[in-house]
C-alpha cells in the first residue's frame, strides 16, 4: 500500500470513530436524560467502533488512528518523520470529517464551536492516564510481537477510561479537535481542548518513558518473545 493509501486508511478510521463518539453522545441525549445512561451508550458505541476500525485497518495503515500513537511510534524510529507527518494530518481531517458525519446524520450544521468547559486539574490528570495508559498497552504489545491483541486491548482500556478518569478518556488528539467542532454533549470548548492536547502529550511522554524503563534488558539476559 503506498504512504497515500495508508493515510487515507487514517483519514476514514479517525473519521468513523470520531463520527461514532458524537453520533452517539447525540442519539444518547435524544433517547434519555440519565446521563449514566448517556455516557454508557456513547462509551459501547465508540469501543464497537474503535475496535473495528482497528481490527480492519492494522493490516492496511497499522491504524494509528491517533497523534500520539502516531508520535509515539516515529519517536521509537516505527515509522519515519514523512509518514507520521502525513499520518497526523489526516488523522486531523479525519477528525473534523467525522463530526460533520454525525452533524449531518442528525441534521445538524457540518460544525458548530464548542462552549463545554471540560477543563480542570482532575480533568487534565485524567488525560494525562488515560493517554499513557493507552499509548504504553499498544507499545508494550507492539514491543512483544502481540500486536493482534491491540484491537482488543486498546478498546478496553478506553472504555473502562470512560468509567474511571474524570476526562472520560479522549486520549486523542484528532479526537479532541474534532470534538471542539460539536456543540453536543461530546463536545469541548476549544480552549479546554487545547488542555486535553496538552495532557495528551505528556501522557505519550510518560508511556515512553514507562515502556523503555520496562523493556530494557539486563546484559546477558534473553528477552522472551
Amino acid at each position: 500500500m503506498s504512504l497515500f493509501g495508508r493515510a487515507v486508511a487514517e483519514f476514514v478510521g479517525t473519521a468513523v470513530v470520531v463520527a461514532a463518539v458524537v453520533g452517539s453522545g447525540i442519539m444518547a441525549s435524544s433517547l434519555s436524560s440519565d446521563a449514566g445512561l448517556g455516557l454508557l451508550i456513547n462509551q459501547l458505541a465508540t469501543v464497537f467502533a474503535l475496535g473495528v476500525v482497528i481490527a480492519v485497518l492494522m493490516p492496511v495503515s497499522g491504524a494509528h488512528i491517533n497523534p500520539a500513537v502516531t508520535v509515539a511510534l516515529a519517536l521509537r524510529r516505527a515509522v519515519s518523520v514523512a509518514e507520521a507527518t502525513l499520518y497526523i494530518l489526516a488523522q486531523l481531517l479525519g477528525g473534523m470529517a467525522g463530526v460533520a458525519l454525525a452533524h449531518v446524520m442528525f441534521g445538524a450544521a457540518a460544525w458548530e464551536i464548542s462552549t463545554n468547559n471540560r477543563l480542570t486539574t482532575g480533568t487534565f490528570i485524567g488525560e494525562i492516564v488515560a493517554t499513557a495508559g493507552l499509548i504504553a498497552i499498544i507499545l508494550i504489545l507492539v514491543h512483544r510481537g502481540n500486536e493482534s491483541l491491540i484491537p482488543f486491548l486498546a478498546p478496553v482500556w478506553i472504555g473502562s477510561g470512560f468509567l474511571f478518569t474524570s476526562s472520560t478518556s479522549f486520549a486523542n488528539p484528532a479526537v479532541t479537535v474534532g470534538r471542539m467542532f460539536t456543540e453536543s454533549s461530546s463536545g469541548i470548548q476549544p480552549l479546554a481542548g487545547a488542555g486535553f492536547i496538552g495532557a495528551q502529550l505528556v501522557g505519550m511522554l510518560v508511556a515512553l518513558v514507562l515502556v523503555v524503563s520496562m523493556s530494557r534488558t539486563p546484559k546477558g539476559a534473553t528477552v522472551d518473545r
